[in-house]
């Protein structure tokens, strides 16, 4: 469904992706995971046709994106960037008018697309009104306006609580199984696409340093787990230091290509941050 071959994209002198493959099947939910700035955005924009590559091949569902973008996008869903919304409208007028942009879309299904997102019982309030959980479960409808094989999803679940990000990815999971989508999922979590995906790419500094199963991402990089004193205190060193970072069980986990334990530690200790095991 993606095939991407020796893909990368210039801005000025700065290279924010170089030499990409990838390759996601049908069927699959495929991660790609990195740090904030690691080039996971402008690939996804390449895929969408919004970013133009310096150099490389992509194809999307069979067609070249940048000889045939139309037939590469035409069953092709997406969360990208904010999603804009006519706030004075209600979200159930949003996807009428958004759908006109792909296909008028029968009030029957845009009734099925609301019902799997989870607005049911909302879908006529004012978008004004929505929290941001629910604008991203709008947007996430007007991904599926299309009927597409494909959802390419950049951060989706970027800004929502606990209770938010468990429920999109339940709604994902349900999704891809009722459906039979392919989904591409890109997130800075190690946790969300551990629960969700069959296989990652991980990019730092727009390369891609692994693809593969978690399983084999654990066998070949570096997984530190701590327990800290005070973990958004450690968690913005870390990533500050471009390092992939999550919270679980009461630990802090991080993916560190090539840095050892021991200078993770030392540089926790110097910014006060109590390390009580690793």
């Amino acid at each position: 469904m993606i095939q991407l071959r020796g893909v990368s994209k210039q801005f000025g002198a700065r290279w924010a992706v170089r030499d990409l493959d990838l390759s996601v099947p049908r069927g699959e939910i495929f991660g790609l995971l990195g740090h904030n700035g690691a080039g996971k955005s402008t690939s996804i924009g390449m895929m969408l046709g919004q970013v133009w590559p310096t150099t490389g091949e992509l194809r999307i569902c069979g067609h070249d994106i940048t000889r045939d973008r139309a037939q590469a996008l035409h069953r092709v869903g997406a969360i990208f960037e904010t999603p804009v919304f006519y706030d004075y409208l209600s979200g159930w007028k949003n996807l009428q008018i958004l759908s006109h942009y792909t296909a008028p879309t029968p009030p029957e299904r845009i009734k099925k697309i609301v019902e799997w997102v989870g607005l049911t019982g909302r879908e006529h309030d004012k978008v004004s009104k929505y929290s941001h959980g629910m604008r991203t479960r709008l947007a996430l409808a007007q991904a599926l306006l299309p009927d597409p094989e494909l959802l390419i999803l950049d951060e989706p679940s970027d800004g929502l609580d606990p209770e938010g990000i468990h429920e999109m990815r339940l709604t994902i999971q349900r999704l891809q199984k009722e459906l039979g989508l392919t989904i591409l999922l890109s997130s800075h979590l190690l946790n969300e696409v551990e629960q969700l995906c069959t296989r990652i790419a991980v990019l730092n500094q727009g390369k891609k340093v692994f693809e593969g199963t978690l399983a084999e991402a654990k066998q070949t990089k570096h997984w530190v787990r701590l327990k800290v004193g005070d973990f958004s205190k450690a968690t913005a060193s870390l990533q500050s230091e471009r390092l992939i970072t999550d919270t679980r069980n009461g630990s802090l986990v991080a993916l560190a290509d090539g840095v050892k334990t021991d200078a993770l530690v030392r540089r926790l200790v110097a910014l006060d941050i109590p390390v009580f095991e690793v």
